[in-house]
């Protein structure tokens, strides 16, 4: 069996861990209270899950939705109707965030390379791209989604989140045992532990920062930062989300976002959004609930 569609059972914690690999990520589920048995069984659930959403809408995968709307070249693309939810959430979202939220900013990897190094891109670079960039230049009427010729989708920004709660979601509906799913980081929770505990998840920017825990009973947990994509050039320092409205990184914005919120996709979102806000990151999270942990 390939490594990569493989479900280890491995001790962890007070007892034991499924482990396997999604979206290049490690992934882990912990059922608190769960034999072996129905641990392999409920892990075995939540890794097929998130391979299935991995396997539908990742952009590295050749045939799959995405890819086939990103090789469309301004045809008509009919999508099924988890796609089309999805693109009702992508555009939500980017009327709510005023265009910070664009799943068309994905183009502009063509230009960036975020492995540590000073190949920052030239202003012209990016100006060529820009055309590209911008969901309201998409011609969206549900099940139908037709696009520009050259423009591109990309869910990256909240399709781990999301493979996260649904993940979690299953096994819940599954066992009565409180579920944590985990991959790479971004986590949901089902409910509180035996006896109404919390679980107990340990936040590390990856940043040289002391790790904290945030306390959580139910919902999701996501994390946004330049720890391991950035470039770095003439002391400045180029973190990997990008303004879809310039194509630039924000200056001033803090180095990692760490949200708590009802579910991960939210989270996930609200922490992408802080990153965006640059140096209004804190005062932007203040207007929501949930625990937040900003970092700069």
């Amino acid at each position: 069996m390939n490594e990569t569609r493989s479900v280890r059972i491995e001790p962890g914690g007070d007892g034991f861990v499924a482990r396997f690999t999604a979206m290049a990520s490690p992934c882990e589920v912990l059922v608190d209270g769960a034999d072996r048995t129905e641990l392999r069984r409920l892990g075995e659930l939540a890794a097929a899950e998130v391979w299935r959403i991995e396997q539908h809408w990742s952009r590295y995968l050749p045939g799959n939705i995405v890819d086939r709307i990103n090789r469309a070249q301004g045809a008509a693309i009919t999508v099924d109707a988890e796609t089309a939810r999805f693109l009702d959430y992508a555009q939500q979202l980017h009327e709510l965030s005023e265009g910070l939220f664009d799943v068309t900013s994905g183009v502009l990897r063509r230009a960036w390379r975020f492995d540590g190094s000073d190949r920052v891109p030239t202003p012209s670079q990016i100006e060529a791209l820009l055309p590209l960039v911008g969901w309201q230049k998409l011609h969206w009427q549900s099940p139908q989604l037709q696009m520009p010729a050259g423009m591109e989708i990309d869910f990256g920004g909240i399709g781990k989140e999301y493979a996260v709660d649904r993940a979690c979601a299953l096994l819940a509906a599954q066992t009565s045992h409180a579920v944590l799913v985990n991959c790479g980081g971004d986590l949901a929770a089902s409910g509180p532990r035996a006896q109404g505990q919390d679980w107990r998840v340990g936040i590390d920017s990856g940043l040289g920062a002391s790790s904290s825990l945030i306390r959580l009973r139910q919902g999701g947990v996501a994390t946004s930062g330049d720890a391991h994509r950035f470039l770095l050039k003439d002391g400045q320092r180029y973190p990997h989300i990008l303004n879809p409205r310039t194509g630039w990184p924000v200056p001033g914005g803090p180095r990692s976002v760490t949200v708590a919120g009802s579910s991960c996709t939210e989270a996930g979102v609200l922490s992408t959004l802080a990153m965006l806000q640059g140096e209004q990151a804190e005062h932007f999270l203040q207007q929501f609930s949930g625990d937040f942990q900003v970092i700069w």
